[in-house]
């Protein structure tokens, strides 16, 4: 029997839900930022800069930046950690990495990328002191299995970060739906030539699970100390856990 899963609105098997998701971020990998600043009215940024200073990284840090496409925060963590640091930018989308490798690269940083599913990570128990996954979780199949991998690579005291869109609050919820799925399409189409991907991403945010369910599935996979953090009235939300 073919197991099932969710893109979007539909039910697809979960094999084709991975190529589907890859199609996506072929498609939208170029303009990927662009897009992001338009649909976010720059909002993504002010939410990375959040994330950015809890992730709190200091000089040596080992960190592990999760679908990390187009590397705004691999960018600041490998300043952050010097030289003496160790800053992973990886994806499972060979697209978005891409782009994400040759921007780190044109600001002459040579920290390390690595084409990776978040399901299986390819490092050993214990490693990293921070691991972050910036608007990359919603896509991903078994978000439990996940959560547990980046609990797994950890230190002990290490912390987690998952910065992702999250339930907006009820007086927001009209408009907010207005605009996803019948702005955000048409300015997919228009900046980028693509509608059905940006289709797809509202629809993936309304799938993806609500501040307190994401923060029982942390701690479900062993993280401590979970919190969340809504940002602009829960269009967006940071939780956090630590590995004790």
């Amino acid at each position: 029997m073919t197991n099932t899963t969710h893109f979007g609105y539909k039910t697809v098997a979960e094999d084709d839900k991975v190529r589907e998701v890859a199609k996506v971020f072929h498609s939208v990998a170029a303009k990927y930022d662009i897009m992001n600043d338009v649909m976010s009215a720059g909002l993504h940024r002010v939410w990375k800069i959040f994330t950015i200073a809890n992730a709190a990284v200091r000089p040596g840090f080992k960190c592990l930046d999760i679908a990390g496409g187009t590397g705004d925060l691999a960018k600041v963590f490998a300043k952050q950690a010097g030289p003496t640091g160790e800053v992973w930018l990886t994806d499972i989308n060979e697209s978005m990495l891409r782009v994400g490798r040759d921007r780190l690269l044109n600001r002459g940083l040579m920290t390390p990328t690595l084409l990776c599913d978040a399901e299986k990570l390819p490092f050993p128990d214990n490693y990293f002191d921070r691991v972050s996954v910036a608007f990359g979780l919603r896509n991903m199949t078994h978000k439990d299995q996940a959560l547990k991998e980046m609990r797994r690579v950890l230190k002990p005291g290490g912390k987690l970060l998952v910065l992702e869109f999250s339930k907006v609050a009820e007086p927001l919820q009209k408009p907010y739906d207005l605009y996803s799925f019948k702005v955000l399409p048409w300015m997919g189409q228009k900046i980028a030539g693509d509608a059905e991907s940006y289709r797809y991403l509202a629809e993936s945010i309304r799938m993806h699970p609500d501040q307190e369910t994401l923060k029982t599935m942390l701690e479900d996979a062993g993280l401590e100390r979970v919190t969340y953090y809504n940002l602009t009235a829960g269009v967006a939300a940071l939780h956090t856990g630590i590995k004790m």
